[in-house]
């Protein structure tokens, strides 16, 4: 009976000891696989070196339209909107001319007013130089009766000889007098003749601004183009000043609205020569040179290509710091213009475009998908699968495609992860549950 009791109690020991060394294992195989993570590995061979970018339509050629240099109200009574097609001369602007009228009318007035004081003038001149000619002949025949008188002083005595001498004299000072007063009176006649001359020019300089004033009152197209209407700060206007805040709805001019001489009311842009204004990235933009062809799809238009180039390329990254597409935070960007081609097809400015450019093609490089490339510190880094485990590396960029990264600083064939390993390895201890805190984590 002892030795069944001990039999017994050895298997039951020996039970235990292989339920022990087991038991980990066995609950391992109830928890869940460890995370799938995608991956690619290095390959060598040619790259096309595709670069995509996005823009705006823009006028190459625009011209303002502003308020006439014109003193008073400047009331609006009709303007045209915005996107209205317009003609070179075609009226696009119009301000209510009732003040320059008036204007008008009262510089005709005093032109009226300086004629009749002119007409005046000469009649009076006339009636004095008619009077002048008078008093000359009277002085001159004073002058020669005293003159035949002084002659007959042999026959006379000495008394009356000195009379006439002293008549011959007062009768040459009264004729030199009246000379005198004479000129004097016709410079003063010039004079009076000339001062109306100018307030008639005065009124008639008057009549030429009011009726240029009334001319500038209309605004016409300087060129063919669309009419884009601009903003009336004005129309903030309180009290002090303009006051603009963050979100604020700034009213385009319509009719009604008064502005300022010089203000800028419109635009007209032309609508047949076309740019698009862009930024590329400064890993793209080691591959681009000015005059490459490009291919462009106007978002508007969806259906038809349009053939470009590249117009002009900054030399210095943009104060923006990244384009809109670009995967890296760090990556700056450069302002970059591309020559449309519209085939005559007329656009609308501010329309989004898409640019492609066929960059230089690489034969022998090595290239990874374009998903597999993280950022790190400010760093562009790959996660290369070591054993059970992901190492980050950084490597350096060539090129980039739409799709692919033609890179430096990993072998071919390296195998690389298309997802960050440390995102996935945190949402999976999450979902983990206890199980996986008892037996240290899944997929450890």
């Amino acid at each position: 009976m002892r030795l069944r009791g001990a039999l017994a109690l050895g298997i039951a020991l020996v039970v235990l000891a292989v339920a022990v060394v087991e038991a980990p294992k066995a609950l391992q195989k109830l928890q869940k696989p460890g995370p799938d993570i995608p991956t690619a590995r290095v390959q060598r061979g040619p790259v096309d070196t595709k670069i995509y970018a996005n823009g705006e339509l823009r006028s190459v050629q625009s011209a303002m339209v502003v308020a006439p240099p014109v003193g008073g109200t400047l009331q609006i009574i009709h303007i045209v909107k915005t996107g209205t097609l317009v003609a070179a001369g075609d009226v696009v602007i119009e301000f209510d001319p009732v003040e320059q009228e008036y204007n008008l009318e009262q510089s005709r007035s005093q032109l009226d007013e300086a004629d009749q004081q002119i007409k005046k003038l000469q009649a009076d001149i006339a009636v004095r130089v008619a009077a002048d000619k008078v008093s000359l002949l009277v002085a001159q025949f004073g002058v020669r009766r005293a003159e035949l008188q002084v002659k007959g002083n042999d026959l006379l005595g000495t008394i009356e000889a000195r009379k006439n001498v002293l008549n011959l004299e007062e009768a040459r000072r009264r004729l030199e007098q009246t000379e005198r007063d004479i000129k004097s009176r016709a410079s003063s006649n010039q004079a009076d003749l000339a001062v109306q001359a100018v307030s008639r020019a005065r009124a008639m300089m008057g009549m030429k601004m009011a009726q240029q004033n009334i001319d500038n009152m209309i605004l016409r197209a300087p060129m063919d183009g669309i009419v884009v209407v601009a903003q009336n700060l004005m129309a903030l206007y309180s009290g002090g000043g303009i006051m603009i805040s963050s979100g604020m709805d700034v009213p385009d001019y319509r009719e009604g609205d008064q502005t300022s001489p010089g203000a800028m009311l419109a635009q007209i842009r032309n609508v047949e020569q076309m740019e698009i204004t862009s930024k590329v990235s400064e890993i793209d933009r080691g591959s681009l040179e000015p005059g490459q062809p490009v291919q462009i799809k106007v978002d508007a238009l969806l259906l038809a290509d349009f053939a470009g180039k590249i117009k002009s390329l900054a030399g210095m990254a943009s104060a923006s710091s990244q384009t809109v597409s670009d995967l890296f935070s760090s990556a700056r960007s450069f302002d970059a213009s591309f020559e449309l081609d519209s085939k005559g097809v007329r656009m609308t400015p501010g329309v989004s475009a898409r640019v492609m450019i066929s960059g230089k093609k690489v034969n022998d490089a090595l290239s990874l998908p374009r998903q597999a490339l993280f950022t790190k510190e400010g760093k562009q880094i790959v996660y290369v699968k070591r054993a059970e485990d992901w190492e980050a590396r950084e490597i350096q960029i060539k090129y980039l495609t739409e799709s692919r990264a033609v890179i430096d600083g990993l072998a071919e064939g390296t195998e690389v992860a298309l997802v960050d390993p440390n995102v996935v390895k945190a949402k999976a201890g999450r979902k983990a549950g206890p199980l996986a805190s008892i037996l240290g984590g899944a997929g450890q």
